[in-house]
């Protein structure tokens, strides 16, 4: 059978290989678009794309994409394709456009000849920019209109519905795109805080004393266990003379960041504070009497708690203030010397008694005028002291119920027999009992000090 040349039929099938190679080649545009929705790229590089894809796509002269900025409601321009820079920063596109407004409605805009067409605000930059055609269509997510894609062409063409769905296919794909690398830039933004909130907890931590003092006569131990990266919790050792230990332990009164550097400052202040009257004796010399120790501490501790107000109340914001239990623990005296600013009584464990040292007044930073009581207390052979931060006793179980501060008296009196870090251990060891799994939203800070060693 021999085939008969027909120039007709040759036509139809070159229009049919046309077609079917336009539509391939569409597909496959539209498919690298999909690329980018997955894709980790950043926003400006999306958009980049994007709009050089719907060029080739929908086979026009240029495309724009006008992202909604919600606190002006204009349209900003943030990628472009074929157009000129001064078309580009030709002004201000309002949400209350017509054409943006029929767009945001759903509408489909067609602009036959936007030279002429009343609708258009800047014909004399779109004359100069050869542009005579224009449609337009939202990009949505989730029903929620996020801008435009505006399609161009140089000559009066109208266009029709294959060219509107291939606009929205795009404009669809450019929605999610967009989204999605708004979404990764918030994810790598996160990353990057997150690894910054890891070392300055790294940080924060190395301020906690790794080694307890040795003094002779006293049996000192210590924990800290962070909820979050960096929280507000210290405390803090200071040797002020052989005989004597500055016990303080803090809680700065809100989370993350702020509640760290104010923690950092409040520290420094503390230690700046104590190591002046480190030097002090060092210089006077160790005198018998109410000089150095006794009425003298006393003194010297309510002078300290003032100029701890008095840094806190001009550093303090609204809402912001600073639980302290501030101790000065002399051996030789047995005594201890201490001021509760708000904070939780420590416990002082004899024979199985507990007696609350809750002398003090006022947390710090709300009142530079506050006043605060200042007690001493002697201390005998196999003394307890327990100081912590609230976060010990407010620990919840998974039904919502606080472990509370009976519960953790219990655990303290079945600890005196044991040595100053099995006491902590122990106390530990019975609120996770209760507790189990459920976790907890404040730092646990414990200093146990017990009199006469172990």
């Amino acid at each position: 059978m021999h085939l008969l040349y027909n120039p007709q039929n040759l036509r139809q099938w070159l229009t049919i290989v046309k077609k079917t190679k336009r539509q391939i080649e569409r597909d496959e545009q539209l498919y690298q678009l999909t690329t980018l929705v997955a894709g980790e790229f950043s926003l400006q590089e999306v958009l980049d794309r994007l709009a050089e894809a719907a060029v080739k796509i929908v086979r026009v002269k240029a495309c724009s994409i006008r992202l909604l900025d919600e606190e002006t409601n204009d349209l900003k321009m943030r990628s472009t394709y074929g157009l000129s820079e001064e078309y580009r920063n030709k002004g201000v596109v309002s949400k209350d456009d017509p054409v943006v407004a029929a767009a945001f409605a759903g509408e489909a805009v067609v602009l036959d000849d936007m030279r002429v067409d009343g609708r258009v605000e800047y014909k004399d930059a779109t004359i100069a920019e050869g542009l005579v055609s224009q449609l337009t269509v939202a990009m949505q997510f989730r029903n929620k209109s996020i801008g435009v894609l505006r399609l161009y062409s140089p000559k009066p063409k109208h266009f029709d519905q294959d060219d509107i769905s291939l606009a929205r296919a795009v404009a669809s794909q450019c929605a999610v795109a967009i989204t999605n690398a708004k979404l990764y830039a918030e994810a790598v933004e996160g990353a990057r805080i997150a690894e910054q909130m890891r070392l300055a907890g790294a940080v924060q931590r190395r301020m906690i004393p790794k080694e307890v003092p040795r003094i002779p006569g006293l049996d000192v131990a210590a924990t800290y266990i962070p909820c979050f990266d960096v929280g507000g919790d210290f405390y803090e050792f200071l040797e002020i003379d052989e005989n004597r230990i500055g016990l303080t332990i803090a809680d700065v009164i809100g989370k993350g960041v702020p509640a760290a550097i104010m923690m950092s400052w409040f520290r420094g202040a503390v230690g700046a504070y104590t190591n002046g009257f480190r030097q002090a004796l060092q210089r006077d010399g160790h005198v018998d009497g109410d000089r150095n120790s006794g009425p003298r501490t006393a003194i010297r501790t309510r002078n300290a708690i003032v100029n701890f107000n008095r840094m806190a109340c001009s550093e303090c914001r609204d809402g912001e203030f600073i639980t302290l239990f501030y101790a000065t623990v002399d051996v030789k005296d047995r005594s201890v010397t201490y001021c509760s600013c708000g904070h939780e009584p420590a416990a002082l464990v004899r024979n199985g008694e507990i007696i609350d040292l809750d002398a003090g007044g006022l947390v710090l930073g709300v009142d530079a005028q506050a006043e605060y009581e200042i007690e001493t207390v002697a201390l005998k052979e196999r003394d307890c002291l327990l100081l912590y931060t609230d976060g010990l006793i407010d620990a919840v179980n998974f039904n919502g119920e606080m472990w509370g501060r009976e519960r953790m008296l219990d655990a303290v009196k079945n600890s005196t027999d044991r040595s100053a870090e099995h006491m902590i251990r122990n106390i530990l060891r019975y609120r996770r009992r209760f507790v189990g799994l459920a976790r907890q939203i404040d730092d646990t800070s414990i200093i146990a000090v017990k009199v006469g060693g172990r």
